[in-house]
């Protein structure tokens, strides 16, 4: 079965209904759980487990150290190009956007990464807007090649490609993909995107199991926090996780939390998410699903980054440009969003070493890669499909 047809025969709206009727007493059962499911997992984004956090966070806490020790994966992004043909009502690339628009050559895209490089970063993670005819795969093969044997990692997060086209992106050098469905309510969805290629919502939602099956080993999602409720978001995004952990289980599965906090003049969000609801929602996440990595980027504020980094958080970015150029020529009027954490990469490292771990600048996931925890994932599919 295809995620899609999970995520329909699994009616969410019924058991995000269903969240209204947990108890204190179910919440406390489900934390008493030492391996919970996914009942458990629906009870700790309960309305009731919001009076939980200090003794879920605790859960959290141990469990991390546990299965990451005292490690923060550092990366950041480069963008490549902030062209794009879609008109997302959230977005600074909206093509409707009067923005100035810039596309790096294969030699401005090496000088950013060799700066980047120069910083200390391992693992870089290459962005671009939904523009194919500017920045065509062919375009992105050749990037991914001349940065492979000076980054043991390289991650993309662009438009979503063919199964074919995603296995030639893997033989150029590319070891994760990072693609938000963004909200995974449908109707939420249609609202958001007006026009473009990105109103298809299942090419979109299928792209992960393109790119698991082309052998990307680091596969990452998220919801664009704040277009839907938010645990609506956090039931379908543990059941797309949950789903990439058991048919791929080659590969590290991560859960990204990207918040909208700054967006165009003329949008708002239908649902905006305040810090508890963040916090419940990555430690329910946690305890749920102990093998995934979370991610936090530089949306979210220093202050709530670092008193996150013991509570379940494995990936951070740091010193992040969200234009194209950014980094030698910083312009933030062509930006995609605004960054909420200016701290330099030095900083944010210095920061992870104070809360008592270790920030780590390249690709240290290769070992969990290898780790039992998929062969505990390959086991459980095997046993989901007799």
């Amino acid at each position: 079965m295809t995620f899609k047809g999970l995520l329909d025969r699994s009616d969410v709206p019924r058991l995000r209904q269903q969240l209204e009727g947990v108890t204190p007493a179910r919440v406390e059962a489900a934390l008493a759980r030492s391996e919970p499911d996914f009942g458990d997992f629906l009870a700790l984004t309960s309305p009731a487990a919001e009076k939980y956090l200090e003794p879920m966070a605790q859960r959290v806490h141990d469990l991390t150290l546990q299965r990451f020790g005292r490690v923060i994966l550092l990366y950041t992004p480069l963008y490549v190009s902030n062209e794009c043909t879609n008109a997302c009502a959230y977005c600074g690339f909206n093509l409707h956007r009067q923005i100035e628009r810039m596309t790096l050559t294969l030699d401005e895209v090496i000088a950013e990464a060799a700066y980047l490089k120069q910083i200390g970063f391992g693992h870089l993670l290459l962005v671009c807007g939904e523009a194919p005819n500017v920045v065509p795969p062919a375009f992105l093969i050749q990037i991914l090649e001349a940065l492979r044997t000076d980054f043991p990692s390289l991650s993309l997060e662009i438009y979503p490609l063919s199964g074919p086209v995603y296995a030639q992106m893997t033989e150029a050098g590319a070891d994760g993909l990072t693609l938000y469905q963004e909200t995974y309510q449908r109707d939420a969805y249609d609202l958001v995107h007006p026009s473009g290629r990105k109103r298809n919502f299942d090419w979109r939602l299928g792209a992960l199991e393109r790119a698991g099956q082309a052998g990307f080993r680091r596969l990452g999602i998220g919801a664009l926090l704040g277009l839907y409720d938010w645990r609506y978001e956090a039931i379908a995004l543990a059941l797309h996780a949950d789903y990439l952990m058991r048919h791929f289980w080659k590969s590290q599965v991560t859960v990204s939390f990207p918040r909208l906090r700054h967006t165009p003049e003329a949008f708002q969000p239908a649902a905006p998410v305040n810090d508890a609801a963040l916090v419940q929602m990555m430690l329910a996440l946690r305890i749920y699903l102990p093998d995934a990595g979370l991610v936090l980027s530089t949306r979210e504020p220093a202050y709530l980054r670092d008193h996150l980094i013991g509570l379940g958080v494995t990936q951070m970015s740091a010193g992040s440009r969200t234009e194209p150029g950014g980094y030698l020529h910083p312009a933030e009027d062509r930006g995609q969003f605004l960054v909420e954490d200016h701290r330099t990469p030095g900083e944010v490292a210095q920061a992870i070493r104070q809360a008592g771990y270790e920030p780590v600048w390249k690709d240290w996931d290769q070992l969990l890669h290898e780790s039992t925890a998929h062969e505990n994932y390959r086991q459980r599919d095997a046993e989901g499909r007799s």
